[in-house]
């Protein structure tokens, strides 16, 4: 029956391999198909190339439609592919060719993956730009309204490009012509937990666990769902369904089971800890080291000698709903300006997904770290891990640490300098993937000219010193570089150790000992051509580069509390703007340390945010927005984007100096005066002293009550 009315679905794909290319998706679903249909190929009396016919245009009406951008490609895989597929292509084992070379090579290393079994890289590999896919969809919609699968993958690209309202729409669209239609429910529950509306996520689970028990990813995010809102009981029964479904012989385990005890055990130890005051305990010190060391790193669980944390306890009673109106008139003001402030800190680009639970998580971590930084410069004291003292540079970053773990408990958030001694000596790597095979990752790609431009910088120092004769040639050469892809047959030209790849290493400048520099991070460019190449920036954690990274930014903090406790003494607007360009050379440094396991950059602004309202200054400006010219990219790269974003600590670390960040940042910050009334909202640490009364207030729903800013 699909054939037929597949005729009229994709009748714009006839005579058009491009569009079939384009749209191919699912790719499981071709090995079942296709092998049904060389089963009764012999009775059915049609020529095999008419089967094969048939079968394709079904395959691109079902399958065009894309469920998100892979992150990843193996280039291994890739390269191996790609020798495969010229033979395929000379072998005239293709079907469906074309006149362009490189368009049967694309579809015959896709087909050469799916003969190798690798699935999932196939369907990485006709992953297409979600713009061009949600148009793709919409004719399909115009053509056939009840395409439920068509609303369900329109919603998840939508969900992708960071559009909430789209994709809800989406969603309830697929639902509405088939209320049991279990990956638009799954979709759509994952996306509601992402923009923090747990209540409503969790409702979703359920009824998709109700039509397939053992949905693995309904079940760890129920799980999850239930933890994150205090819902102890309901989220560990939910997590220890998914420990027990092992996996058989044989088969990949899956994210959810890997990632489940890890997620298991740290449920346990919030439990047992609800209660206690924040300021009491500390969960770096509390987790066992190997625990840690295997979490951040995503490791299967398999972790010697290890204790599990205690049960459940009868006596600790679940998170309760909370009304905002049970809230008194000046905590409702200090909830709804958190609000604000955490929306400051969104990025306003395709790929990001607002996060209402997040912002105000980070929006209250900022008004914390304020009122702590003002304490402290009036000379009081705070409490930290049972101990009253003076507050810590760390402990200022802690503040909001704290506030990121408890918004979402699925990902580790943990100080790398307090991992076990030997996993520090090895390092911990923060790597980020630009470019990979045809995948560039757009959230960076704003600060592709600034890295190509470094990268020639350091190209000509090398040269000018072990190649001073060959100097201007070079510099000729490297004149005629507008892509990083032309930068491999430079250095291969005129460096003979250049063989598959090259790296450049930044340094950062010291404030403390001027002339001295600190690693940074490292560049790595690899492969021999466009579609085969790693461009990737890297830093390295280790433990030498921490203690010098952690001294520098010891020195400014000390200098920091020294002219902020004159500022509470002084009115000259020249000591305000000491203090400021104090506050960003800090976090410029934290930034370039990469210090944690996860969440570096909403740490760091907030804490940035927080300490310039000490300051006296308050942040007007949102994120800028990363500018992005798609007519500059080659065409095969054009498809394949995956999201831009100006990110704190992407500029921080592409930024030469903490002088030149902090301009930048200035900039974009729009600070002006901080209004008085900041003064006289409650403590945040007194209001929410416990995780219980920390996750409470990330429950509450505030939609009708606070005003909305623009």
């Amino acid at each position: 029956d699909d054939f037929a009315t597949c005729q009229v679905y994709c009748s714009g794909c006839f005579g058009n391999p491009q569009c079939c290319h384009s749209n191919i998706c699912m790719l499981s679903n071709l090995i079942k198909e296709l092998y049904y249909v060389f089963l009764l190929y012999p009775v059915t009396g049609f020529t095999q190339e008419t089967i094969f016919s048939s079968f394709f245009l079904s395959f691109v009406c079902h399958c065009c439609l894309l469920m998100y951008v892979c992150l990843s490609f193996h280039l291994y895989v890739l390269h191996l592919s790609q020798n495969q597929a010229k033979l395929f292509i000379e072998q005239k084992k293709i079907p469906f060719p074309v006149d362009n070379h490189n368009t049967n090579e694309e579809l015959a290393i896709g087909y050469v993956l799916i003969g190798n079994g690798l699935y999932d890289e196939a369907i990485k590999h006709f992953s297409l730009l979600l713009q061009e896919a949600i148009e793709t969809f919409k004719e399909a919609l115009k053509l056939k309204s009840d395409f439920i699968d068509a609303y369900k993958s329109l919603g998840q690209a939508y969900r992708e490009l960071g559009d909430f309202e789209s994709a809800m729409e989406s969603f309830q669209k697929a639902l509405m012509l088939n209320q049991n239609h279990i990956q638009s429910l799954q979709l759509r529950g994952m996306m509601l937990y992402h923009h923090g509306s747990l209540q409503e996520a969790i409702g979703n689970f359920k009824r998709c666990l109700q039509l397939e028990p053992y949905n693995e990813v309904c079940q760890y995010m129920k799980g999850l769902s239930h933890v994150a809102m205090g819902q102890f009981y309901e989220g560990i029964k939910a997590q220890t369904k998914v420990m027990l479904n092992d996996p058989l012989l044989g088969q990949k385990a899956s994210s959810e089971y890997l990632k489940v005890k890890y997620l298991r055990e740290y449920s346990r130890y919030l439990h047992s800890h609800l209660d206690i005051p924040v300021a009491e305990y500390n969960v770096d010190q509390d987790l066992p080291g190997n625990f840690k060391n295997h979490w951040a790193k995503n490791l299967p669980f398999l972790i010697e000698d290890y204790e599990e944390q205690p049960g459940l306890q009868p006596h600790i009673k679940d998170v309760l709903p909370q009304n905002f109106d049970s809230y008194s008139s000046d905590v409702q003001k200090l909830i709804c300006t958190a609000d604000h402030l955490g929306a400051l800190m969104q990025y306003d680009t395709p790929g990001f997904l607002p996060n209402r639970r997040i912002h105000r998580a980070m929006g209250l971590a900022t008004l914390e770290v304020m009122q702590a930084m003002h304490r402290t410069w009036s000379n009081s004291k705070v409490r930290v891990n049972g101990k009253t003292r003076q507050m810590q540079w760390r402990d200022m970053f802690d503040i909001a640490v704290k506030w990121r773990r408890i918004a979402d408990p699925d990902q580790p958030v943990l100080w790398l300098d307090q991992m076990p001694a030997r996993s520090l000596s090895r390092g911990f790597n923060n790597h980020i993937n630009l470019i990979r095979g045809q995948i560039i990752n757009i959230r960076y790609l704003a600060y592709f000219d600034n890295i190509l431009d470094f990268i020639k910088d350091r190209i000509l120092v090398y040269h000018g010193a072990y190649n001073p004769r060959g100097l201007l040639e070079v510099r000729q050469a490297l004149e005629n570089v507008n892509k990083v892809e032309d930068l491999l047959p430079i250095m291969k030209q005129f460096n003979s150790k250049t063989r598959d790849g090259f790296t450049v290493n930044s340094k950062v400048p010291s404030m403390k000992d001027l002339g001295k520099e600190y690693d940074g991070f490292t560049i790595t460019i690899t492969g021999d051509r466009v579609g085969n190449m790693l461009f990737s920036v890297e830093t390295q954690t280790t433990e030498e580069r921490t203690q010098q990274y952690q001294s520098e930014i010891e020195s400014i903090y000390k200098d920091l509390t020294a002219k902020g406790k004159a500022l509470m003494l002084s009115t000259e607007l020249g000591d305000a703007d000491a203090v400021c360009n104090l506050i960003l050379s800090l976090v410029y440094y934290f930034c370039n340390l990469m210090p944690l396991s996860r969440g570096s950059s909403v740490v760091a602004y907030s804490v940035v945010m927080g300490a310039l309202m000490a300051s006296g200054k308050e942040v007007i400006g949102r994120i800028p927005k990363g500018k992005v010219d798609i007519s500059d990219l080659s065409d095969m790269h054009r498809h394949l984007l995956l999201g831009p974003a100006a990110l704190v600590d992407f500029e921080s670390m592409t930024t030469p100096s903490p002088d030149s960040f902090s301009k930048t940042a200035k900039h974009w910050m729009n600070l002006k005066s901080l209004p008085s009334w900041y003064q006289s909202l409650p403590s945040v640490a007194e209001t929410f002293p416990s995780t219980r009364t920390m996750i409470e207030v990330l429950n509450t729903d505030s939609s009708s009550h606070c005003p909305k800013k623009s």
